[in-house]
């Protein structure tokens, strides 16, 4: 017998905060409701980089990683709320990984029909078109790409 959330098409789609993140999701929704698929907002979360820089090599606190996980569930969970609404036309499910953001992405979509990511996300390069995490998605993932560009930008 056949798995039938196999057969639904998945989009997943990466939502760190930024209005293009916040386009790109709700431009999935609306995939989803013409494709009958589920969404699966994606975010990432990372230690500093401090913690592994010379000379300061040092692993991170007690308690501190699951401060930063528990930050981004709480960030996605508004971000998806504030976005779609409590009560979306579509399952859209939250999923919290840690990792860079364009390596969690391409790991998360790695079986998905299609990966929508922001033009740019809330990096400090204001003037690029497209930023690193959705230029690295374009050239790396193993499903189709969807660039969203904020109508801020």
């Amino acid at each position: 017998m056949i798995d039938q959330r196999e057969e639904t098409d998945r989009i997943v789609v990466g939502v760190d905060g930024s209005d293009s993140s916040k386009e790109a999701l709700r431009w999935a929704v609306r995939q989803a409701e013409l494709t009958g698929g589920v969404v699966e907002a994606v975010t990432a979360w990372n230690l500093p980089p401090f913690h592994y820089s010379i000379p300061r090599w040092l692993p991170p606190e007690t308690g501190e990683e699951a401060a930063l996980e528990s930050q981004a569930r709480t960030e996605l969970a508004a971000a998806v709320e504030e976005t779609v609404g409590s009560q979306p036309p579509v399952e859209v499910r939250a999923e919290v990984r840690n990792g860079t953001a364009a390596t969690v992405l391409l790991d998360a979509s790695r079986d998905a029909s299609l990966l929508v990511v922001g033009s740019r996300g809330l990096g400090g390069f204001s003037r690029l078109l497209l930023g690193s995490v959705a230029q690295h998605c374009t050239q790396y993932a193993a499903c189709p790409v969807v660039v969203i560009r904020s109508s801020g930008q």
